[in-house]
């Protein structure tokens, strides 16, 4: 009967021992289930179909949010009336070594899409080269096509768990995509 009372006892400093070390914890931190990305830097390139120097725009803020202004850049006009191959790559800077976040967007591909807004330059169209495990864009991938000579603007914006289905989203319509915005990222364009 001893050894049953003694059997009862551990059992029950065992059940409080386990059931305190389950507890919330003090600080109210919540539970991140998905953590976004953390993106500092945004690259695309633009190889022309009829060969030629590829074109880079560029987008490095490792400070984030604040702080100093990001760097922006375009490498060199747009040819008019060409065909170009685009790839984008993504960086976390923030930690050595710097991190590329398109293993990430590729292994979530039916949560990610890349959005390709032309503003003020008609003479741009972008549209998807890759797609995800149900057939929808994802935009790491894309055909850039240039017509005539414009100056603009080109909006390459990331969503996160975006409406796939929705309406027009599959073509690059980012009004009705819904989602959390990753990055996005504004580029001056010209076109000559």
């Amino acid at each position: 009967m001893k050894s049953l009372h003694t059997f009862f006892a551990i059992l029950s400093i065992c059940s409080i021992v386990l059931l305190s070390s389950c507890s919330k914890d003090d600080d109210n931190t919540p539970v991140i289930e998905n953590e976004e990305e953390v993106i500092t830097s945004l690259i695309y390139t633009l190889v022309p179909d009829n060969g030629g120097d590829g074109i880079v725009l560029s987008f490095r803020d490792l400070d984030g949010d604040g702080g100093d202004a990001p760097i922006v850049n375009t490498s060199s006009p747009l040819a008019q009336n060409t065909a170009y191959q685009g790839t984008l790559v993504l960086l976390n800077e923030s930690v050595v070594p710097a991190e590329e976040i398109n293993g990430e967007i590729i292994e979530e591909d039916e949560d990610h899409q890349f959005f390709f807004q032309s503003q003020g330059s008609a003479g741009i169209n972008v549209s998807y080269d890759d797609q995800d495990s149900d057939g929808n864009p994802i935009g790491l991938q894309t055909r850039l096509q240039t017509t005539d000579a414009t100056q603009g603007q080109l909006i390459i914006t990331l969503r996160h768990e975006p409406k796939k289905t929705a309406d027009g989203v599959k073509n690059g319509l980012i009004e009705n995509a819904g989602g959390e915005t990753d990055i996005e990222v504004s580029f001056d364009l010209t076109v000559e």
